[in-house]
């Protein structure tokens, strides 16, 4: 049995898959409509099926492998940190004692309060002690204590 793809077919693929990659914007599709268009090109120069074939997927990976990992770097060039974000590395007060296994703690860092956890499971941190925030896992900040109180 002999496989037919029509330039169409190309064409509608072609299309498909970048209105995919601009609906999601997510580097994911873009690299195969290069390839759709590869695959374009091979059935207008009147190779069969297989070639188109083989033109689609070797240009798709050529693409994504020499490709993405320049696109990735600055497409989220501009990345903005968070407020949030800002935290991690600043250092704050406990005002109740960090308790992991009673999932109890808070603490206040730059004016705000926060709940907190210890980032060691099995260290309190008593209330008045200088922590550091190591992370932020949801709303909790994920702290430890500063090793010269």
């Amino acid at each position: 049995m002999d496989f037919v793809m029509l330039p169409v077919h190309w064409m509608i693929l072609f299309i498909l898959l970048l209105v995919i990659e601009l609906l999601t914007m997510g580097l994911t599709t873009i690299w195969f409509a290069g390839g759709a268009l590869a695959g374009l090109i091979a059935n207008v120069c009147g190779l069969d099926f297989w070639p188109q074939m083989m033109a689609f997927v070797a240009v798709s990976f050529l693409l994504l492998f020499f490709t993405r990992p320049f696109a990735v770097k600055y497409v989220n060039k501009g990345h903005v940190s968070t407020n949030v974000d800002e935290l991690i590395g600043m250092e704050g007060v406990v005002l109740e004692e960090i308790d992991n296994l009673r999932a109890s703690g808070r603490v206040q860092v730059r004016g705000m309060e926060w709940t907190a956890r210890s980032q060691n499971q099995e260290q309190k941190i008593a209330k008045d002690k200088i922590i550091e925030v190591c992370a932020i896992e949801g709303v909790k900040l994920i702290v430890k204590e500063k090793e010269n109180n």
